[in-house]
């Protein structure tokens, strides 16, 4: 497992044991011994860490509040059903790519992909890992919203489940693809770009038609406003509508992190 599992994206790894793997082990085989090694390597700090998402989660719709001031109905509901959102990316697009540019630059990566299991698996523990960090954090932001602003939330729970999965494996696909590209540096350095990019100028806690023309049309080609307006729909079916395009959106930028991320993870060295 990668140490893109890391507590804090700046943070030291704790080092957990190799996991015994048996030679030319099966699927299900090498990735219950990869999620051993990898909750082993998290350790106590799991609980720290999900417990850390679910603050920032709670932090973005309290402070964003503030930020924004006199908040109508509406833009309380857009605010909070846009948190998620930057959640589930900011763990994809930055903790990720942190992680595995750090695991590839102590060489852990190229012992993890000696390791006689299938080397996707190695993305699909992660994407596991870090879903399993976030959903809470999730869950506790829509609870600080309704406490806030006094909110009503319109569940489309085949909608909200199936956007949450893609959106999350978009991101995390995305990051790895960014990790195993670029140098170790260079990829550090485009994660915190990117947490910028989805915090201050990507329409999700704000609607895109304050941005101007040029940039809602790059929005429409990037990944990061139909996740939004996926999980939004799903949150508040009543007051938002999911579009087609959005969801191809998603589909082809999580394709193309698949791809990028498996040639890089099978490619011999």
């Amino acid at each position: 497992m990668s140490e893109s599992a890391a507590p804090m994206p700046l943070s030291v790894t704790p080092r957990a044991p190799a996991p015994h793997v048996p030679v030319r082990a099966g699927t299900v085989t090498g990735f219950l011994a990869l999620m051993r090694w990898s909750l082993a390597s998290t350790g106590a700090m799991l609980p720290l860490i999900v417990i850390i998402q679910a603050m920032l989660a709670a932090g973005i719709i309290i402070g964003f509040g503030f930020v924004i001031g006199d908040i109508t109905p509406a833009g309380a509901l857009f605010l909070s059903t846009g948190a998620p959102t930057i959640l589930l990316l900011t763990i994809g697009l930055v903790i990720v790519p942190q992680g595995v540019s750090r695991a590839r630059a102590s060489g852990a990566l190229d012992y993890q992909r000696a390791l006689p299991v299938a080397r996707p698996l190695l993305l699909i523990v992660d994407l596991v890992v870090w879903a399993l960090i976030a959903l809470p954090g999730v869950a506790v932001g829509l609870i600080v919203a309704r406490l806030r602003f006094g909110l009503t939330f319109s569940f489309d729970w085949p909608l909200l489940i199936l956007a949450s999965l893609l959106v999350t494996t978009m991101a995390t696909a995305v990051g790895y693809a960014i990790a195993v590209s670029l140098p170790p540096v260079p990829a550090q350095m485009a994660s915190q770009v990117l947490v910028f990019f989805v915090l201050l100028f990507s329409p999700i806690t704000f609607p895109a038609e304050q941005l101007p023309q040029w940039f809602q049309l790059l929005h429409d080609l990037l990944p990061i406003r139909p996740a939004a307006d996926l999980l939004r729909a799903g949150i508040a079916a009543q007051s938002f509508t999911a579009e087609l395009r959005d969801l191809l959106v998603l589909v082809a930028w999580t394709a193309l992190g698949l791809v990028v991320t498996a040639r890089a993870l099978v490619r011999r060295r």
